[in-house]
């Protein structure tokens, strides 16, 4: 095994999952790493995290009184710079191409030639691919030395790009199942009490997410609207867990379909309490018509969910065994979408042996699964001469780091 003395991962900000996996990665890798974050404050302010002293893991925050999007670009570039050249890492990780953060660390690596791990979770079909922009990312992945990302369909598309398969990990995309599978639990055990705290009805399907257009919530509420009608007097209610944008949209959406009695809203929850909404719901769904993965999938199957899944999530392929611990279905497909939670709710399957299903899968995709998959990437990476970058590389990287 070959040892770092530091590993670096630079992170836009940090949120629930990155923290348990960071805490994971401490555990289970023979060197030091240093968590780069770039904003201290997070947009969707119920995922944002406070800095813990005593962590197992080293911490710095670049600007912590602001949002990525209130950083000016050369500030940042330069800060990342100069912390980067003070702790003067053995490998660097970056997550995707999408920040100019990450693309100044691949800068960096590049200059003092460093190797770079590139953590992404980006499929062939998450978003319209434009030839311009494919070869761009060639540029950028072939000057990284391994990659971690999510499952199979993050694999192909990066070894698409030019990433050697024998340098390709898997793993990335975990949480903290064990967080979820014993919240889940105690919230069974005081079923009735909270219930009647949380005003939540006895059945019901939940959703989780940022109330934005790719996560479908309007679809969604149609497809509800056909199930109710189709099962009647036996049909579950639907709770939706989030806020955001189109919050207010949705709500009239909910009106003019006559649905204010069995749809809820109860607002976004913080990591604490997202336990017991898994624990006490019969099924989730996801129904976004484009995800890079989707880690509320993850959460719901420790939680001891059957999931169903649109077809369009990037966790899809890897999580969700139709018949077995859920169901798939076309996200811009009513009728699908309906269909699905039909089928859930007329005791076409057993949601409880689907939900013991889901443990066992997603058990292999835990957060030892991502520090061993980050381990073997570092190891790779060490192993492998850090590429070099000629004149169209740095152009690039200069531009993109400075849009």
């Amino acid at each position: 095994m070959i040892a770092a003395s530091r590993l670096c991962w630079i992170l836009v900000n940090t949120v629930p999952y990155h923290q348990a996996r960071l805490r994971a990665a401490a555990a289970h890798m023979p060197l030091r790493l240093c968590m780069v974050q770039l904003a201290g404050r997070d947009a969707f302010q119920i995922l944002q995290q406070s800095v813990e002293a005593g962590e197992s893991y080293d911490q710095r925050i670049l600007f912590p009184d602001r949002r990525w999007h209130e950083i000016d670009g050369r500030a940042m570039v330069r800060g990342l710079q100069a912390a980067l050249n003070e702790l003067r890492p053995d490998v660097v990780c970056i997550n995707g191409w999408s920040y100019g953060g990450c693309i100044a660390a691949l800068a960096w690596c590049v200059t003092n030639r460093i190797p770079a791990i590139m953590m992404s979770e980006s499929t062939a079909l998450d978003h319209p691919r434009h030839h311009w922009k494919e070869a761009i990312k060639r540029r950028i992945v072939r000057l990284c030395s391994a990659s971690l990302v999510g499952g199979t369909p993050h694999r192909d598309y990066i070894a698409a790009l030019g990433a050697p398969l024998d340098h390709v990990f898997t793993g990335y995309d975990a949480v903290d199942n064990q967080h979820f599978h014993v919240g889940a639990e105690r919230a069974r055990r005081a079923d009735r009490y909270l219930r009647e705290k949380l005003s939540l009805p006895p059945h019901f399907f939940m959703a989780c997410s940022r109330f934005a257009a790719k996560k479908n919530l309007a679809r969604l509420l149609q497809a509800y609207a056909k199930y109710r009608e189709s099962m009647n007097d036996g049909a579950w209610s639907l709770v939706v867990i989030g806020d955001g944008e189109l919050g207010d949209d949705l709500l009239e959406l909910r009106r003019q379909l006559d649905l204010d009695e069995c749809v809820l809203f109860p607002g976004a929850k913080d990591y604490r309490e997202l336990p017991i909404y898994y624990g006490l719901a019969k099924a989730f769904i996801h129904a976004s018509t484009t995800e890079q993965w989707g880690l509320v999938v993850n959460e719901a199957m420790a939680a001891g969910l059957p999931v169903l899944v649109s077809e369009r999530c990037g966790c899809a392929t890897d999580l969700v065994v139709p018949g077995f611990n859920g169901l798939l279905f076309d996200p811009g497909n009513v009728d699908s979408i309906a269909d699905a939670m039909i089928q859930i709710g007329d005791g076409s399957h057993d949601p409880q042996a689907m939900g013991r299903n889901s443990r066992e899968i997603v058990a292999r995709w835990s957060l030892e699964r991502f520090a061993e998959g980050l381990n073997g990437a570092v190891e790779a990476a060490l192993r492998r001469p850090a590429p070099s970058a000629g004149l169209i590389d740095r152009l690039v990287l200069w531009a993109l780091q400075h849009r």
